[in-house]
């Protein structure tokens, strides 16, 4: 594929980077990344990726935009309250970049549906805002083999982490099981500070950017922490993927999906 004079001077700042060059923008242009959420977390990932050239980006959220969603979901405008917010993000992340094919669903994501929709992609964002989400999303994708950025934001405090198949522990050799409903504060209790879906979510795009390209060190068997009143990240070794994971160890005991009970906007674990 050639680039026409338009994508040259659009991507030139990617082009002249070494780690990147032509090479690597048509690695980009020719991947498909998933985001699995259009709220805090994958509205600036969703807005980054489409700018970095993604070529196919798909988006899944099941919500309207709510006038409480605009002070850190920055993918959609005061005119997008009631609209879906896949509908709102496809029409940003279209107009920021016109090469960029979206596919939305708007749609819960369940037991019933992940696998299909993670299939086609080559890389899976977690921008969701409960437990049980975040544990279905490692389960399907450690059964797909299918790489994937998790992340979770509450009052100041922000993390992430990525897992790839065969190169460290998958979410649930960290955190077992979700909580019992209740047992932590939802943001709707707790608040969140906007900007934190915004220094998390863009960090998890340059996870799906350094895995397409193959460029540094992913988040595999680290834990990123930010502390934004302290102004402080921590990067936490994680231990070795557990061989007794029910999911993704020797001899797995997870081998169907579950939807757990949903607990909306249940911060960080």
């Amino acid at each position: 594929m050639a680039f026409s004079n338009e994508q040259i001077q659009r991507y030139s700042r990617h082009i002249i980077l070494k780690e990147v060059g032509v090479k690597g923008q048509k690695k980009l242009l020719d991947s498909k990344v998933l985001i699995i959420g259009a709220g805090g977390l994958g509205a600036p990932a969703a807005m980054y990726l489409a700018a970095a050239g993604v070529g196919t980006i798909g988006i899944a959220d099941a919500d309207e935009v709510d006038l409480s969603n605009l002070q850190r979901q920055i993918i959609h405008g005061t005119e997008d309250v009631g609209k879906a917010k896949v509908l709102s993000a496809k029409e940003t992340m279209e107009s920021i970049n016109p090469d960029v094919r979206v596919h939305t669903y708007r749609t819960f994501v369940s037991a019933d549906n992940i696998m299909d929709l993670i299939k086609e992609y080559d890389f899976v964002i977690d921008g969701t805002d409960n437990f049980p989400a975040k544990f279905l999303i490692n389960d399907a994708c450690v059964m797909a083999e299918k790489p994937f950025s998790h992340a979770g934001i509450i009052r100041f405090q922000g993390q992430l982490m990525t897992y790839v198949p065969g190169q460290g522990p998958c979410y649930r050799c960290i955190f077992k099981n979700p909580p019992p409903k209740d047992a932590v504060p939802t943001c709707k209790q707790a608040g969140v500070i906007g900007a934190m879906g915004g220094v998390i979510g863009s960090l998890q795009a340059m996870e799906a950017v350094k895995y397409i390209l193959g460029a540094g060190n992913l988040l595999t068997g680290y834990l990123l922490t930010y502390d934004a009143l302290t102004m402080e990240f921590r990067k936490i070794k994680l231990p070795k993927a557990m061989k007794d994971c029910p999911v993704c160890g020797e001899n797995p005991t997870i081998r169907e999906l579950i939807d757990y009970e949903q607990t909306e906007c249940a911060g960080i674990l």
